[in-house]
């Protein structure tokens, strides 16, 4: 039976490099991007236009008249590093997740792959490793972004329940090539490259290169275990590393590390400021405590039953770096 893939939130970082390993499987392609986004330039897929919190716009997406084998990948989601949910977050992460479930149900999905977090997870007392769970509750988690995750797992999982062949998958800190600058650790090189990030914080997390986690959830939909979650890690890394890293491949001198309790001191007013100036900030009192928590877990479970195997992360630095300078170069479309 010919099989269409589906990829929603298109134009992302994760799909970005998704959408670049399923074109050569030789299935048909179908990417879901919002009216306002422009198309990406990657072989054969057909893009369509819609809005996961409007199911209305996403039946032409769907729409299978030759009884093919549909496979969703659901990556479309808002990240956010502030501490409060704000409505849109949460119409976007579990209502539109939500609408993505009913839509499966309806056209008789084959596989839905959901693209969790590792936020989604409770923090372990102790710096423990964190692994795979079987439910998910809001409450047991901190942060805007890491309770709409939680919820929308929780969707998944009840869908599960409900007869849907669905899986989830849970990167941890997404790096690596295919992006402008909208990822938050593609932003952070991207300000170190251009003297914007005058220094770091002392604190580190779990760092994944984008294309290791595409080629994860590919795995999850051929391997996985419907109702389980797999979480999608490398290791552990400081930002001090990381940044040792980026200085190994632009040979310029390693940026200083503040003490995140400096860092959290200005986190309010770097916040206001962002919010004064309608620009991103990198710190703020939530992402802050991201770095200062464990950021340990273990993707044993996707090595072992999907055969996931994460690349060293240098070479994802490097290939970031490379990917930033070479848009950089990029002649303006005019």
């Amino acid at each position: 039976m010919e099989k269409i893939y589906l990829v929603t939130g298109a134009a992302g970082h994760l799909a970005s490099a998704l959408l670049r390993l399923l074109v050569p499987t030789g299935a048909r392609v179908r990417g879901l991007l919002l009216p306002q986004e422009t198309a990406p330039e990657i072989g054969s897929v057909v893009f369509y236009r819609g809005d996961v919190t409007k199911p209305e716009t996403l039946e032409p997406f769907f729409e299978n008249p030759d009884g093919c084998e549909l496979v969703v990948f659901h990556l479309a989601g808002l990240i956010s590093i502030e501490s409060e949910t704000t409505p849109l977050l949460y119409n976007v992460n579990v209502n539109g997740t939500k609408n993505i479930i009913e839509k499966c149900f309806e056209h008789g999905v084959r596989r839905l792959v959901y693209v969790s977090s590792v936020h989604a997870i409770p923090e372990l007392p102790g710096n423990a490793t964190m692994r795979e769970i079987s439910s998910y509750s809001p409450d047991a988690v901190v942060g805007a972004y890491a309770k709409t995750k939680a919820a929308a797992s929780e969707a998944v999982i009840e869908a599960a329940r409900r007869g849907l062949d669905a899986v989830i998958v849970q990167p941890s800190g997404i790096l690596g090539p295919y992006d402008a600058g909208r990822n938050h650790l593609v932003q952070m090189v991207s300000d170190y490259l251009t003297g914007k990030l005058p220094a770091g914080v002392n604190g580190g997390y779990d760092f994944v290169d984008v294309r290791d986690v595409a080629m994860g959830c590919l795995l999850a939909a051929e391997k996985g275990r419907a109702g389980e979650s797999y979480i999608l890690s490398n290791r552990y890394c400081t930002i001090r590393d990381l940044f040792g890293y980026i200085g190994l491949v632009t040979h310029r001198p390693r940026k200083p590390c503040l003490p995140i309790w400096l860092a959290k001191g200005a986190a309010p007013i770097i916040e206001a400021a962002g919010k004064l100036l309608h620009k991103r900030p990198l710190y703020t009192r939530y992402s802050l405590h991201t770095l200062e928590g464990g950021g340990l877990f273990s993707h044993d479970k996707a090595t072992s039953e999907l055969g996931f195997f994460p690349r060293d992360l240098k070479s994802t630095v490097a290939d970031t770096v490379q990917w930033l300078r070479m848009l950089k170069k990029k002649p303006a479309v005019r």
